[in-house]
């Protein structure tokens, strides 16, 4: 069993940074693809990028590519979503989630969901 909770959402201005994180319970992180996704008001949850366990594949959607940044530190069982150049369109609940592999992840495939963070971005 993986827990997951995410942090460093909030409020910033279009243009601004946040720094997601999601920390995870349980042993066996290092062995988990991560990713992560986001939920709009009114919409279907959509993914935004994923990374697999080692680091070495990265996945991103396209409308983020450029802009967003993610990581994992598996040391500290925590993988980071850093968001630059933010968007009021990108205003939406951010979820952290583990799968058995990236190409899966980046495909909805999850085996476990943080319980989200909200990211409001302002115009």
């Amino acid at each position: 069993q993986v827990q997951l909770v995410e942090s460093g959402g909030g409020l910033v201005q279009a243009g601004g940074s946040l720094r997601l994180s999601c920390a995870a319970s349980g042993r066996t992180f290092s062995s988990y693809a991560m990713g992560w996704f986001r939920r709009a008001p009114g919409k279907e949850r959509e993914f935004v990028a994923a990374i697999s366990w080692s680091g070495g594949r990265i996945y991103y959607v396209d409308s983020v590519k450029g802009r967003f940044t993610i990581s994992r530190d598996n040391a500290k069982n925590t993988v980071y979503l850093q968001m630059n150049s933010l968007k009021p369109e990108e205003t939406a609940v951010y979820y952290c989630a583990a799968g058995a592999d990236s190409e899966g992840v980046r495909v909805g495939v999850i085996r476990y969901w943080g319980q989200g963070t909200q990211v409001t971005v302002s115009s």
